[in-house]
């Protein structure tokens, strides 16, 4: 039997796929399910294919919208909305840039996109404050997930597949016998054997794994939902999900909700935060550059009231990627972790990544890797690095 720790989109994908290759599976979590401190848990994740030069996150996206398409098809309702997404940035679009490696490598890969000057900004997305934006692109492959609801859904399946879902049941630490580890106990104090254990617990692991305390860290980045006076100039046949010169400035958002709400977000430097802080609340100073943003950018909003936040803690890898290996001085315990902001787009093939890294069948990059292998310099190429 193999325990999963972790219930969210690489735990939950982990079991459903380790559970489709004939192995007993229990999938452990504090819960409740979704967990709401979870990096997975918000109304909404962007489904990008554009990850700047960067072709291995490119070719692996291709494969996940391809597994988004195919969830849609068998869910009762499509969960993986395929509006597009815009890449927009204040200057002109030149070598090395996010927007213009993007551009250039989904190009050369066949993806058919349109490039947007000024002018096309302002008569295609009109709520964006005019010559705000210079130059960008619109990618029609892609679009946003509806992450809370997806992580349900993919419980379900797994419990329906006959995963043995505990939720309410928390790990406390793991324990070996031998030279290997062989289970958990839950802060109960109850015990649980397995053949094998899979951390995947999110901002979580770095806490739980205390010897990966130095190659994991969490963060927390604001999120905010903005109820705007009118909300039609923010429905996604004007306004799809976007990207506002985002590895410079950091922030992207989302078409209204129907309940008629604009999320905005931050994907940054973010600030050091355990995933159970108290803190967790947004701070006046993110609020104060969000308003800063919206006044520059998206003058409708700039007023708005704010109808929630919350504070996205990222499980951060420290180059920002994967981590989804066999631990190479505990055997038995996989880890499958360090998600850093952009792991849930990924979620169609996160399962049969962690299940092969399972059966012993690593990706490199995604390998086993402790503080100073590589040296700790983010390589993600959208993130805003302050």
């Amino acid at each position: 039997m193999i325990a999963v720790v972790g219930g969210g989109v690489f735990g939950v994908t982990a079991a459903l796929e380790l559970r489709r290759r004939g192995r007993r599976v229990a999938l452990l979590d504090p819960g409740p399910l979704p967990h709401p401190l979870a990096e997975s848990t918000d109304v909404s994740k962007i489904v990008r294919l554009d990850y700047g030069a960067d072709e291995e996150y490119v070719a692996l996206m291709e494969r996940a919208l391809d597994g988004w398409r195919r969830w849609n098809e068998r869910w009762p309702e499509p969960l993986f909305h395929e509006i597009g997404v815009a890449f927009l940035r204040r200057d002109a679009m030149a070598p090395g840039g996010f927007e213009h490696e993007s551009f250039a490598l989904l190009a050369r890969r066949g993806h058919r996109l349109e490039r947007l000057d000024g002018a096309a900004i302002a008569r295609r997305f009109p709520a964006f404050r005019a010559g705000a934006f210079a130059d960008g692109y619109f990618n029609p492959q892609g679009g946003f997930a509806e992450s809370g609801r997806v992580v349900a859904r993919l419980v379900e399946e797994a419990a329906a597949a006959g995963v043995d879902v505990q939720p309410g049941r928390a790990c406390a630490h793991l324990f070996e016998r031998g030279d290997k580890v062989r289970g958990l106990v839950d802060r109960e104090g109850r015990t649980l054997e397995a053949d094998a254990v899979v951390v995947a617990a999110g901002s979580w692991t770095g806490h739980l794994l205390p010897d990966l305390a130095g190659a994991l860290r969490s963060v927390g980045q604001p999120v905010f939902h903005l109820r705007p006076a009118d909300p039609a100039p923010f429905a996604a046949a004007r306004f799809p999900v976007f990207a506002a010169d985002i590895a410079r400035t950091g922030w992207y958002g989302f078409p209204s909700t129907r309940d008629g709400l604009v999320k905005i977000a931050n994907h940054g430097v973010g600030r050091p935060m355990h995933p159970e802080s108290p803190e967790r609340a947004v701070t006046p100073d993110e609020e104060r550059a969000l308003r800063r943003f919206l006044d520059g950018s998206l003058p409708a909003l700039a007023a708005a009231p704010l109808a929630a936040t919350r504070t996205c803690v990222y499980g951060d890898s420290l180059d920002e990627h994967f981590l989804i290996a066999p631990h190479p001085e505990r055997p038995g315990l996989v880890v499958a972790a360090g998600g850093s902001g952009h792991g849930f787009k990924f979620a169609p093939v996160l399962g049969a990544l962690i299940a092969d890294a399972v059966e012993g069948a690593v990706v490199p990059r995604f390998r086993f890797r402790l503080p100073g292998d590589p040296p700790p310099t983010g390589e993600e190429a959208a993130r805003h690095r302050g």
